[in-house]
């Protein structure tokens, strides 16, 4: 028994929705939820010292639960701000999930060699960096630089964290990057400007000219202004599915750290996966082909 105590989620914090609903839409057989998160318990895995926040505990045995309610197969975890570099609660769930989990990140710059194959040993497959003000404290491009360039001579990939307007500053760090590059939630963008938007079509861009850039079409919840059922968002989504139907991934974000206005409904969100990628091809790349080839390829 853990000696450790529980620690209370910050004040107003949404906890998972208590009934999600079952979807309509059935995803193809080894579709892979590729991008949501495990948190605590905290009596076990105690969020880090300098987290920005503190969210319900949401551990692995929920998330397997939404997983087969949802249709999916496989889960990959992406290590989030709260828990810092200390990745043992994804590693646990990443033990109990018989293979069908894989994860990503978040490392110090003086991670041990043998600490990195025991991280690729559990499942870890690529390291992430968040370069959200309001997450983390900043860290300077050269300390990620090393850490993308031995993530690369582990053959990982690098999952980065920005916000649209910060575009253009990032691209030339993130052209350096040497190896493959997956942009979290298409870039995070400004949803009311809409997709025919400069903004919007300078990400495009990036994708075009960049083709070890992929793209997760994901957390229309979080992007959206007009709020369920995410009609702004649908737009920018099947866009890059469709322009760039092999460098695209597709994740819940469970269990929704930091929402702000509602509480997200997991099921509500499997249901605009047809409206992103309207054909059965396409479907199969996003859920099942892409993210097979990136996390089970070995």
């Amino acid at each position: 028994m853990s000696n450790l105590q529980a620690q209370p989620p910050t004040p107003g914090a949404f906890d998972v929705h208590p009934n999600p609903k079952k979807p309509d839409f059935s995803p193809p057989p080894g579709a892979v939820d590729a991008h949501c998160h495990v948190f605590g318990s905290s009596d076990k895995f105690p969020y880090s010292p300098i987290r920005k926040y503190t969210p319900h505990d949401a551990p692995a045995a929920k998330l397997f639960a939404l997983r087969d309610h949802l249709g999916f197969d496989k889960n990959v975890l992406v290590q989030a701000s709260c828990h810092g570099k200390d990745n043992a609660a994804m590693v646990d769930c990443l033990n109990q999930s018989n293979g069908k989990a894989r994860g990503v990140a978040i490392v110090d710059p003086a991670i041990t060699d043998k600490e990195l194959q025991e991280l690729h040993a559990a499942g870890v497959r690529g390291v992430r960096f968040n370069f959200l003000k309001r997450l983390v404290d900043p860290t300077p491009k050269s300390e990620y630089l090393k850490i993308a360039e031995r993530a690369a001579s582990m053959g990982w990939h690098v999952v980065v964290y920005f916000e649209a307007e910060e575009l253009d500053d990032i691209a030339p760090f993130l052209e350096k990057i040497p190896t493959l590059v997956v942009i979290d939630h298409m870039g995070c963008p400004d949803i009311s400007l809409g997709s025919t938007h400069g903004q919007f079509l300078r990400f495009v861009k990036l994708l075009d000219d960049n083709s070890n850039f992929w793209v997760k079409v994901s957390c229309p919840e979080r992007l959206s202004v007009t709020g369920p059922p995410y009609d702004d968002v649908t737009p920018f989504a099947r866009t890059l599915v469709e322009r760039f139907p092999d460098r695209v991934l597709w994740g819940t974000d469970w269990p929704h750290p930091n929402m702000k206005t509602h509480i997200a409904d997991d099921g509500q969100l499997v249901d605009q996966i047809p409206r992103i990628a309207p054909t059965v091809e396409l479907q199969r790349k996003l859920l099942v082909d892409n993210p097979m080839s990136l996390y089970w390829s070995d």
